[in-house]
């Protein structure tokens, strides 16, 4: 099978549609044919290279999937809900799928995914040591999603040890390529000395440059730098008009930065309802800061009625997720 090369862009590189139909009629030829007439052997390759085809299938779909979602700047729980959610929709069972890859570790994208289900502990605890492993593999065989989890794995030091110059070197490597995901990375490495010495401008032109191609990350960077005139001159206006484009793409943190804005008038009046309503929105995402300011606004009746019993369910969602300003804020709630 061919390592799939993707492209946000690229939108009919597959046809879902089609796959699952050809799938549907392999089966339904398969089962005209008279059973009895053919040797079990024989039965049973037909049928396991029938079904070979169809996890293959969806397997080249998946990298689509998952990579034009990276490319989107999807955050990577919501990615992974949907690709299970695909997987769900195929109708084919999880362990199928694994036990498909670990016989098919011919090319970088069967790599790729037993890796990701070690990643994230799908049918298999969570290995981070063995998910770096594969990536790296796949990485090698030049497969982009492997190479920028890759990446975020060296940065991260998950797996592996941190290497910033192996990080740096690998968003390079993708940002050339022109995939928006490496490109933002990359803009990343230069605002923060990633493996690189810091450069604050090359770091804006590759953020603004990933922003324009719609990535909602890249659209959140820019927003902060605008806000805090970081590298850049302040302009609110420019911080709420992109952290509002981030926010139409779901971006959790997108979302709890326009609540902001229009908790406190930047770039934009002020206004508490809209306010509440983002916080709300993204705390339901699992935004521990979004869970925090929504609990505020219960505790202090800030554009909302007062109720601190809400305000002590949102501070213990915040704190579940290891937000220690809501943790004082609890622990002030019970002194008191």
């Amino acid at each position: 099978m061919p390592n799939i090369k993707l492209n946000s862009n690229n939108d009919n590189l597959f046809n879902t549609n089609k796959s699952k139909y050809e799938f549907s009629q392999f089966i339904q030829n398969f089962n005209k044919i008279n059973i009895k007439e053919i040797e079990p052997t024989i039965r049973k390759n037909i049928y396991e290279n029938i079904f070979g085809e169809h996890i293959s299938i969806i397997v080249n779909e998946l990298t689509y999937l998952h990579f034009k979602e990276l490319n989107e700047g999807r955050e990577r729980k919501l990615i992974r809900k949907h690709i299970l959610d695909y997987i769900n929709n195929t109708k084919t069972n999880l362990q199928e799928i694994y036990n498909w890859l670990l016989n098919n570790q011919n090319d970088s994208n069967s790599l790729f995914w037993l890796g990701y289900f070690n990643y994230h502990g799908i049918i298999i605890n969570s290995n981070m040591k063995k998910a770096f492993k594969l990536f790296q593999k796949a990485a090698n065989l030049e497969n982009s999603a492997a190479q920028f989890d890759l990446a975020n794995m060296y940065i991260d030091g998950e797996g592996v040890d941190k290497n910033y110059v192996k990080a740096f070197e690998l968003s390079k490597k993708l940002a050339k390529k022109g995939y928006s995901c490496g490109i933002n990375l990359l803009g990343y490495c230069y605002i923060d000395g990633i493996g690189t010495d810091i450069n604050m401008q090359k770091g804006i032109e590759l953020y603004q440059k990933t922003a324009d191609l719609g990535n909602c990350i890249a659209q959140y960077n820019l927003a902060y730098m605008y806000k805090d005139g970081d590298g850049v001159e302040i302009d609110y206006n420019k911080a709420f008009e992109l952290f509002k484009k981030s926010a139409e793409k779901e971006y959790s943190n997108g979302i709890t930065m326009l609540g902001y804005c229009y908790n406190n008038g930047i770039g934009t009046d002020i206004n508490k309802l809209k306010a509440f309503e983002s916080y709300q929105k993204a705390a339901n995402l699992e935004n521990h800061y979004a869970q925090y300011s929504l609990a505020l606004m219960y505790e202090n009746g800030d554009g909302v009625e007062k109720n601190i019993k809400k305000a002590i369910y949102w501070y213990n969602e915040a704190v579940e997720q290891g937000n220690i300003n809501a943790q004082v804020k609890l622990e002030g709630l019970f002194e008191g």
